[in-house]
């Protein structure tokens, strides 16, 4: 997410009832953004998303709340802006994304994907871990566990 939408975006995720389980902020190499982008490699767009994924800092986070990934991607709402800015002028593309490739946030597509793609950032965290370890405890409002910063 832009540095500049971080902190705004970061208060739509939390006022959503979404649970920051893990984030990082990091620039991500070229080697991991080649392998979280690897669906698209045949795109005409690959190229210019890795040059601008690798361009500066991201915040990484692992969300979570029932439903995770159908809320998380009507918050996000369409991926192309111009389309997101028309129909869902409140989403966070519609409010802080500024291209195709610059549209603010990513979504997993998936619990597959969201697997692989915490993976790639979070190699410690273990999803089955998680869900054993705090499916039945209450989570606080905000950040649960550890922030690697």
């Amino acid at each position: 997410m832009a540095a500049i939408h971080e902190k705004a975006i970061q208060n739509v995720i939390l006022s959503n009832q979404f649970h920051i389980v893990e984030s990082l902020t990091t620039a991500m190499t070229k080697q991991q953004t080649e392998i979280f982008y690897s669906e698209h490699k045949d795109k005409f767009f690959y190229n210019r998303l890795v040059t601008q994924m690798i361009s500066g800092p991201s915040e990484i986070n692992i969300l979570a709340r029932e439903n995770a990934i159908t809320k998380w991607r009507e918050l996000l709402g369409p991926t192309k802006v111009y389309i997101a800015r028309f129909s869902h002028p409140y989403s966070i593309r519609g409010m802080y994304g500024i291209s195709d490739t610059r549209n603010a946030a990513h979504g997993s597509d998936s619990p597959e994907s969201t697997a692989r793609e915490i993976e790639i950032f979070f190699p410690h965290f273990s999803i089955p871990e998680w869900l054993r370890d705090y499916n039945h405890e209450p989570i606080v409002h905000g950040r649960h566990t550890g922030v690697n910063r």
